[in-house]
């Protein structure tokens, strides 16, 4: 199977739980097709470059997995018909990058300084 990389920005006013359950809705269709998700990484509310149906910050969460085509077009199938995901994009990957992704790795680098998940020094 091939090897996909699905991000998706969730509404800015969502608990971290009710982000969590959207990331678990799209690991269960992937499971659903015989997939396996290989990672997921949760990047935290961040300010959008432009505002999107009124929101300003968005969360962010990236999953990792080898999937069929057909689980991509369900998972993005209730990406459009969900209304607490505001932008969505799967892309397809020859491999899937090994240990924490860039975004993750930016935050490791800041040494625990910077903003905070809302953004504020």
């Amino acid at each position: 199977m091939p090897f996909y990389e699905h991000v998706f920005i969730a509404r800015q006013d969502l608990s971290q739980a009710q982000v969590d359950a959207l990331a678990e809705t799209v690991t269960n269709v992937i499971t659903e097709y015989k997939g396996q998700v290989h990672k997921t990484e949760t990047w935290g509310l961040k300010q959008l470059a432009y505002k999107i149906q009124k929101n300003r910050k968005g969360h962010y969460v990236m999953l990792s997995a080898e999937v069929s085509g057909e689980a991509v077009a369900e998972i993005e199938r209730q990406a459009a018909i969900n209304e607490d995901i505001l932008r969505w994009i799967t892309i397809r990957v020859d491999e899937l990058e090994k240990g924490p992704s860039v975004m993750m790795r930016k935050q490791e680098r800041r040494g625990g300084r910077g903003r905070d998940r809302d953004g504020e020094e």
